[in-house]
């Protein structure tokens, strides 16, 4: 079917308490009270970019681009409602019950909405107090820190056709910080305005501003796109663990001031600013952000993006996505390299981390870069007993360690594996990351369950974590469903195109395909990663073993070689691990003088 697409989107169910009883009492007026309230939504959801797709009986179902945007229209509509009951007998008041959730929807043509976000939604607004708003735990994990709002967490509840239990957040409102601040006096602003930390001690060295991009033209729907543009890159930029991001409140300050980069960042406290235009081409717009070093005004990145107009319903993730996975990788190496000039003394534990982080692609798949990984993340978390992501990032380094006999395999070390994993989920059980790198550990040392557990519950906080879908990949492979695992793999390394991390997962991908019996694929996956990292000698090895699948045997003699000068003292026993005894078996005929067994230690 044609008609049909896949999205993210923040998903509005709604219910009015009550509804039948007033009806009963009084049918008139119930429906009058019933026609102002939808026209309180209506107006409300348009007002936020949102858009109504159903109001069958009493309830109501929209959409929204943003979490933020469905979260404020939310607000809106309560206080909306609150109003126009003002003096009624609130025996008589339709109150209604509102639930929020971001996940995926299949959409039609004719814009009605099917899936499970749209199941889980009406679970969540079934869960909400009479005149309040519930939310998942994606949604506050989307909005948290940009939105006048406080949260009650109302933990995890069982759902009637939901695999997993909704953690849910009861949501209450509150004056924004901020308020009030003169757009015009950026200083005050700046000082006034909520931050989104994740405990960097330095913060000014990693801190980021995303300043309103120029609109070139008059169109308003051109204005709403910028705007909405806005408010995703800071969603996403705010899970970013180890840089801070200046509130929206903030930067938009700036929206008519015309600063220099320098002096931007001098008044909001930044390293790093995001700007730049939305502009009409034909019958499309064209989206050219930059991101700037506001010490040195040196650009770091440029990019360009577009897409016809009518489609901006895709654009707004396509563009978010693709900012996303190019700043990443240019804050990471900006970030190591500022580590990199300080003394070893004065190291915090966010430089401890990106040293770690660093390690592996400083020093290629070593055990001396592996011992190194795991040296700074664990005296990372020793400097803060609560740094989760560290203990999670140390729990996968060492199973992926012991997988790749980088590190030796001893019951202490799998033990260990599993404290830092379970320690560092309960931490913090509401970081994408953190669940996607503890999951990922856990399903590498035997614990597929447990660890696919994590993993999906990652990938519902925050369905762009490449590294969560591929680790489920990757245990699906194992569990013996490789068609579904091979496609989960490509689809994480699809939304992340410049990961750091993409030779090794096109290598552990490129292993299932060989085994599902595509040898050609195989050496095509293994050759890509080794144009993405020269020194992972395992995709050497894949390589060789499709080249001997494919009978180019004296090609795969020389990759065979390769893999050996990058690891002089790789062994056979290793590949059957890491490719299997099929492969380990066929690649000892071409060993040369005397191979080690494949069972030999």
């Amino acid at each position: 079917m044609t008609d049909l697409k896949q999205r993210l989107a923040a998903i509005l169910a709604a219910d009015a308490a009550g509804y039948s009883r007033l009806m009963a009492l009084d049918e008139q007026a119930t429906v009058r009270t019933l026609d102002a309230a939808r026209a309180a939504f209506h107006l409300e959801v348009a007002r936020h970019r949102g858009r109504v797709v159903d109001t069958a009986g009493d309830s109501v179902l929209a959409v929204f681009e943003t979490a933020s945007g469905a979260l404020n229209a939310a607000l809106a509509i309560q206080s909306d409602l609150s109003a126009g009951a003002a003096g009624m007998d609130p025996a008589q008041v339709l109150r209604f019950r509102i639930g929020l959730h971001l996940g995926d929807v299949i959409e039609k043509d004719d814009g009605t909405i099917y899936g499970d976000g749209v199941n889980i939604a009406a679970r969540v607004q079934s869960l909400a107090e009479p005149g309040g708003i519930a939310v998942s735990d994606a949604i506050h994990g989307a909005v948290r820190g940009r939105v006048p709002a406080r949260f009650v967490d109302r933990g995890e509840h069982a759902a009637k056709n939901i695999a997993l239990p909704i953690r849910l957040f009861e949501v209450l409102a509150e004056p924004a910080a901020g308020a009030g601040v003169d757009a015009g006096d950026a200083a005050s602003a700046a000082a006034s305005a909520p931050r989104l930390t994740r405990g960097a001690a330095d913060q000014g060295k990693t801190a980021i501003a995303v300043l309103p991009f120029r609109v070139q033209s008059d169109d308003r729907a051109t204005g709403f796109l910028a705007d909405g543009l806005v408010e995703d890159v800071i969603a996403l930029l705010a899970r970013m663990p180890g840089f801070t991001l200046i509130a929206h409140a903030s930067s938009s300050a700036f929206r008519e001031h015309r600063a220099s980069v320098a002096e931007v960042a001098r008044s909001l406290g930044v390293r790093y600013v995001v700007e730049g235009s939305v502009r009409p081409v034909g019958p499309g717009v064209r989206v050219t952000p930059r991101l700037v070093d506001g010490e040195s005004g040196q650009l770091l990145w440029s990019g360009r993006f577009e897409a016809a107009l009518e489609q901006a319903v895709d654009l707004q993730d396509d563009i978010v996505r693709g900012i996303v996975a190019e700043l990443e990788p240019e804050l990471t190496r900006a970030r190591i390299d500022s580590i990199r000039r300080q003394r070893p003394g004065n190291l915090d534990a966010w430089s401890l981390y990106h040293d770690g982080v660093g390690a592996i692609a400083l020093k290629g798949w070593t055990e001396d870069a592996m011992t190194l990984a795991r040296e700074r993340f664990q005296a990372a978390f020793e400097l803060d007993a609560g740094f989760a992501l560290a203990r999670a990032h140390h729990a996968l380094m060492s199973a992926l360690g012991v997988n790749c006999h980088l590190l030796a395999r001893t019951d202490t070390l799998i033990q260990n594996v599993r404290i830092q994993a379970e320690r560092a989920i309960a931490d913090d059980d509401g970081s994408s990351e953190v669940l996607g790198l503890a999951g990922c550990a856990l399903t590498d040392i035997g614990e597929r369950a447990r660890g696919m557990e994590f993993l999906q519950r990652a990938v519902i906080l925050d369905p762009s974590n490449a590294q969560a879908h591929v680790a489920m990949g990757a245990s699906l492979a194992l569990s013996g469903d490789r068609p579904a695992g091979i496609a989960r793999m490509r689809h994480g390394m699809h939304i992340s195109p410049r990961d750091r991390r993409l030779g090794f997962w096109g290598w552990a991908m490129g292993n299932f395909i060989l085994r599902e019996g595509d040898p050609e694929l195989a050496l095509k996956e293994a050759r890509a990663s080794i144009g993405r990292d020269p020194r992972l000698f395992l995709a050497r090895v894949l390589e060789a073993t499709s080249l001997l699948a494919l009978n180019r045997d004296e090609e795969a003699r020389q990759a065979l070689q390769g893999a050996r000068a990058i690891r002089p003292g790789l062994r056979l026993l290793e590949i059957a691990d890491s490719h299997g005894r099929r492969a380990a078996d066929a690649l000892g005929r071409i060993w040369g003088p005397s191979p080690p067994s494949a069972t030999q230690p």
